[in-house]
C-alpha cells in the first residue's frame, strides 16, 4: 500500500527551515544564509522511500511586520502553504523563543492538521542539561501532535523525524514519479544560487532587495549558455554588487557557476549584469514581472 502526503514547513525567518528541508531530501533545494528572508518562493522537495513519499512544501519565514509588498508576498506564500495539506512542522530554535514565534503559531490556531514541533538548532546549545526542560516549555504551548528536537546542520535525529512523519501519511497513490525530487525548474534553481552568492558575499552591505532573473537558459550535451540579471533598487547598490574593476560581480560568479555546474552536471558558461528597478520590493507590478507572484 502507498501513502503519501504534503508536509509544510513553517516559522518564523532564520529559524533553519531551509537547511532543514535540504537535509530531509537528502540534497540542496533551498538557498541557505544566515541572514533571514533568504527563502522568498514556496519550494517542493520530494523524498520517495519504498511505498512512502513525503512532498516537503519550504516557505518563506512568517514575518510579524510587513511593510513592503515583498514582505507581504512572503507571508502570502508561507500561510497559502498551510491549506490542502498532511502535516505541518513549525520549527523552532532550542533555547530560544520570540514574539516572532508566538506570532506563527497563532496562525496554527484554527487548523485540524496535525502539527508537529520541530526544535532546530539543538548543536549549538552548549548547556545540554537546559535542552529538556526547553522541549517540556515549548511542547505545552499547543496540542502538537509530537516534539522531535533535531539539528539540519549536523542531521541529529532528522531521520526519526522523517518516520514520525511518515506514520501520518495518509493512504496514496504517489503524486509524483519516484525519481523527481522537486517542481521547480532548472532556471528557477540557477536563479536561485546566484541570489545565494549575493546575499552571502554582501548581505552586510546591501539589503535584501535584489532579484535575479535568468535571461537566457540554453543546454548543449557538453555545456549550458546561462545569461542572468542581478536587480538592485537604486544606484547606489548597482557598484556595490559589481565592486571595484567588476571584482565583486566575478566573485559572485565564480562561485554560482561552481554550485551550477554541479547541479547540471555540465561546464557552464555563465554571464552576469547588474541592472536597476527602483523600488521593485515595494510593486505588486514589479514583483510579478521579476517572477514573484504569488496566490491572492
Amino acid at each position: 500500500m502507498q501513502r503519501c502526503g504534503m508536509v509544510t514547513i513553517i516559522g518564523r525567518p532564520n529559524v533553519g527551515k531551509s537547511m532543514l528541508l535540504n537535509r530531509l531530501i537528502g540534497q540542496k533545494l533551498s538557498i541557505t544564509a544566515s541572514k533571514p528572508q533568504t527563502t522568498r518562493n514556496r519550494i517542493l522537495g520530494i523524498r520517495t522511500e519504498g511505498t512512502d513519499q513525503i512532498i516537503y512544501v519550504d516557505t518563506p519565514g512568517v514575518q510579524m511586520h510587513t511593510p513592503r509588498a515583498l514582505n507581504r508576498l512572503m507571508n502570502r506564500e508561507a500561510l497559502n502553504a498551510l491549506h490542502d495539506i498532511d502535516v505541518i512542522l513549525f520549527v523552532a530554535e532550542a533555547a530560544r523563543w520570540h514574539e516572532a514565534d508566538k506570532f506563527v503559531l497563532e496562525q496554527l490556531d484554527f487548523m485540524a492538521t496535525p502539527v508537529i514541533l520541530v526544535v532546530n538548532k539543538v548543536d549549538v546549545v552548549k548547556q545540554k542539561h537546559q535542552l529538556l526542560p526547553d522541549l517540556n516549555n515549548k511542547a505545552a504551548l499547543a496540542a502538537f501532535a509530537d516534539v522531535v528536537p533535531v539539528s539540519a546542520l549536523c542531521g541529529d535525529n532528522t531521520e526519526a523525524l522523517q518516520r514520525c512523519i511518515a506514520a501520518r501519511l495518509p493512504a496514496r497513490e504517489h503524486l509524483f514519479p519516484d525519481d523527481q525530487v522537486s517542481d521547480r525548474s532548472e532556471r528557477f534553481f540557477v536563479a536561485e544560487m546566484i541570489r545565494e552568492k549575493v546575499i552571502r558575499l554582501l548581505g552586510q552591505e546591501l539589503p535584501y532587495s535584489t532579484s535575479v532573473v535568468i535571461e537566457e537558459f540554453e543546454e548543449q550535451p557538453a555545456i549550458a549558455n546561462i545569461a542572468a540579471v542581478i536587480w538592485v533598487e537604486r544606484q547606489g547598490q548597482k557598484p556595490i554588487v559589481i565592486g571595484s574593476d567588476g571584482k565583486m560581480l566575478k566573485r559572485i560568479g565564480v562561485q554560482a557557476r561552481r554550485d551550477i555546474e554541479q547541479f547540471l552536471g555540465k561546464k557552464v558558461f555563465l554571464q552576469t549584469w547588474v541592472k536597476v528597478k527602483e523600488n521593485w520590493a515595494d510593486d505588486d507590478t514589479l514583483l510579478r514581472q521579476l517572477g514573484l507572484e504569488t496566490l491572492p
